[in-house]
Parts: structure tokens; sequence; C-alpha cells
């Protein structure tokens, strides 16, 4: 800060310029810079989350589906190298098209006994539950996602099973 001190009268112009409001400022975008530098530098090394168990509500409406790999080389086991892709019903092997078309269906079955779709609500609205295989490639589980998803399901989820004595760590 400046003081002026001498024989100038009151009314004189001062000719220093005034440095505090410009040093608050600096002060203020340096915090702001310190505090968003280390989150915009993440690296992009990912380890996901541990798996806690949350358990699902499962309503006799929703629907459980099963994806796994093909089984090519005949051993009765899904091969993790295969393309092609297994998907279950329940307990009923579907293919792409049975898969939308059994979809369609039972989201009109629902709409059938409800009213219509005015008196459509979360409560009675089915879900997608999938259980992978944890050697299912990626393209299996995304075809199904997008083939319920097309059919008219708005919620799809994923079972899995947590780690040994982790049921309820975190939760409580």
């Amino acid at each position: 800060m400046a003081m002026s001190v001498g024989d100038k009268g009151e009314d004189a112009p001062m000719s220093e310029i005034n440095t505090t409001p410009l040093v608050d400022i600096m002060l203020v975008l340096l915090i702001i810079f310190l505090i968003t530098v280390p989150v915009v530098l993440e690296t992009v090394n990912l380890k996901l989350p541990d798996v806690v168990f949350e358990p699902t509500t499962t309503k006799p409406e929703n629907v459980l589906l099963s994806v796994r790999s093909g089984d090519t080389d005949g051993d009765g086991q899904p091969n993790p190298e295969s393309t092609a892709c297994e998907v279950y019903w329940g307990q009923t092997p579907v293919d792409s098209k049975v898969l939308l078309e059994k979809g369609q269906k039972k989201l009109e079955d629902l709409l059938a006994e409800i009213g219509g779709p005015e008196n459509i609500t979360e409560e009675n609205f089915p879900e997608v539950h999938i259980r992978g295989d944890v050697n299912t490639p990626y393209q299996c589980i995304g075809g199904v996602i997008y083939t319920m998803q097309f059919a008219g399901f708005q919620k799809i989820g994923f079972i899995s099973e947590p780690a040994p004595g982790s049921a309820t760590l975190g939760r409580m």
C-alpha cells in the first residue's frame, strides 16, 4: 500500500496506481488454480471398485437374463475366445430376434394388464437383470443391453457376486 506524503495539496491527482485490488484478484486466482489443477491432471489409470453386496428386490415381473460366451469347442463349457454369445431368458436359450420379441411381448402384456401406458409407475414397470459370465466379451452383454432397451425396458441392471466376506462392509 502506498501512502501519499508531501507538500502536494489535497486536490492534486495521485500518480501512483493502487495495486491492492490487483493483488487480491491474483491471490484468488492462485487459490482457484491450486485447487482445480490437481483435479484436471488426473490420469486414466483405473481400478474398478470392489463389489459391495446390495440386495436387489426381485419382483416376479422382472426379466432375468444370463449371458456367456458360446461353446465353440464342444466341451459344454463357454469358450472365452469365442465371438458367439449365448443368452438365456431364465433357463431358456434365446437368440437376439427371440429376445427382442419376448421383451416386446412382456411389455405389451404388462400394458394390457395394468390398463395402458398412463398407469405405468416405477413400482410396476419390470426391470432387466443381467448376469454375465466373467469371461464374456463386451459385445455379447452390450448387444443384450441394446436389444432390451430397443424392446422398451428402461431399467437394466447387473447381478454380480460379491467377494467373500464383503456382504455388508461399508453399508453399516
